[in-house]
């Protein structure tokens, strides 16, 4: 298993035959079994693999602010063996199948992939964990020390590791974004108990909150006869209902410095954006590559190449289901103050709330998305993910669409949404500093 905060890419090829763009959909199948079971089947006779990914309509968000840390936790307890199965990886090995995970701030996803010839084996064991883990105080100690070590290794003990620990509370006061998908305080997890961990099984993990997706050299007749043979049985469980409180307007700057043991002074700026689901939600995306995807970039060329007051510049977005965060950040060069090089960023965003972005700036991120849409194309993992998270937007046909919003952003677009966020009183930024200038 692995923790990472999935950005995820958009799908849909642009192939290139003699001169000619030819669009390729992602087909699909859907069908609902009585239990409230989504399930969509992609097929895909040019290999002999297949995938089965199943989504949980569960992360971070949905943890209680005392209990943080659960559903990554959750992920890791899922491969501890159930009731009829106590080893997940080994009748999976046997068939020459592979298997993973990953947990963000908004969903939980498991996925298989092996020979389309043993996909049965991969509808036996995820509907066996579905319907009876295996809840023992072992698995729950193992894994929960495994998640300990991890939150030690990855965000206590490293340079920086800890910067999402303080900027999420930084930038979100209501909202259950202000915890990390690892949880927000070590001794929460290290308090795990038997009857938390149950109670977040019933809660979230049943048909009703799961969406399945089987890809490659499969046949819906078939799939869905499996589907309803594996998973049919399983009893619906409770609707989960997400009623998350809003985050409010943010109408002050908002700071926090923090010394520690690391190389170089960093900061780190983040500011409010739309959520997934909002129109503008592609503007802020390619604005973010305006500034820094590449070496043409605005603040690669002008703070990093020309001024030289950054050793490494970024912006990207955190592509959050709700309102989500644009951020910037930096690494300072050796002898340049905090100050000097926050201002330039600053001028920076000040000059995109002042002028359109040029054509060939807009055109040029927006063959970069293209790009991306290609290579997401040539894995069958990759399409049957993002079928999975498009159906969980509202509609997975949404994906063969996404491209058309990209292209549909405008500089005067790109011009609004700059002047909507780069705003001092609406930025929470982190002062990363270094304890060797002390």
């Amino acid at each position: 298993m692995f923790l990472f905060h999935i950005i995820i890419t958009i799908a849909h090829a642009l192939f290139p035959i003699f001169g000619t763009i030819i669009l390729i959909m992602v087909d699909f199948n859907r069908f609902t079994l009585s239990n409230g079971l989504r399930v969509l089947v992609h097929e895909d006779d040019t290999t002999p693999m297949a995938v089965l990914n199943i989504l949980y309509d569960v992360g971070a968000r949905d943890e209680e602010p005392d209990k943080t840390g659960f559903a990554h936790l959750f992920e890791h307890l899922m491969f501890g063996g159930s009731v009829n199965i106590p080893s997940y990886d080994e009748p999976l090995q046997r068939v020459g199948g592979e298997n993973n995970a990953f947990t963000s701030n908004d969903i939980t996803n498991y996925y298989i992939t092996l020979p389309a010839v043993n996909i049965e084996t991969a509808f036996w064991l995820e509907s066996d964990r579905m319907l009876s883990l295996a809840f023992s105080e072992k698995s729950l100690e193992t894994q929960r020390n495994v998640v300990c070590e991890e939150f030690k290794q990855r965000y206590l003990n490293q340079p920086y590791g800890d910067v999402w620990l303080k900027l999420r509370p930084l930038a979100y006061k209501a909202h259950p974004y202000q915890w990390a998908t690892i949880g927000q305080d070590l001794k929460q997890i290290e308090d795990a108990k038997m009857e938390d961990v149950k109670a977040f099984f019933k809660k979230h993990y049943n048909p009703q909150n799961a969406i399945l997706v089987v890809g490659g050299n499969v046949k819906v007749a078939d799939v869905k006869a499996l589907a309803e043979k594996w998973f049919e049985p399983i009893p619906a469980g409770d609707k989960y209902h997400r009623n998350l409180p809003q985050e409010p307007q943010q109408t002050a700057a908002r700071m926090e410095t923090v010394t520690a043991d690391v190389p170089l002074n960093s900061i780190y700026m983040a500011f409010k954006m739309p959520a997934r689901n909002d129109a503008e939600y592609q503007c802020y995306d390619l604005l973010g590559d305006i500034l820094s995807q590449g070496q043409s970039s605005r603040l690669y060329n002008s703070l990093l190449k020309e001024q030289q007051l950054f050793s490494d510049i970024h912006a990207y977005i955190t592509s959050s289901i709700d309102d989500g965060l644009f951020i910037v950040e930096g690494k300072l060069v050796h002898g340049i103050s905090v100050e000097a090089a926050e201002a330039a960023i600053w001028k920076e965003l000040f000059k995109l709330t002042e002028q359109e972005v040029t054509d060939e700036e807009i055109t040029k991120v927006k063959n970069k998305s293209e790009s991306i849409m290609v290579f997401a194309e040539m894995s069958l993992l990759d399409k049957a993910m993002n079928l999975a998270y498009y159906e969980l937007l509202g509609d997975a046909a949404e994906l063969n669409t996404e491209i058309d919003k990209y292209l549909a952003v405008t500089p005067q677009r790109i011009l609004h949404a700059a002047k909507s966020t780069f705003v001092k009183e609406q930025c929470s930024t982190l002062y990363y500093l270094t304890s060797q200038d002390a």
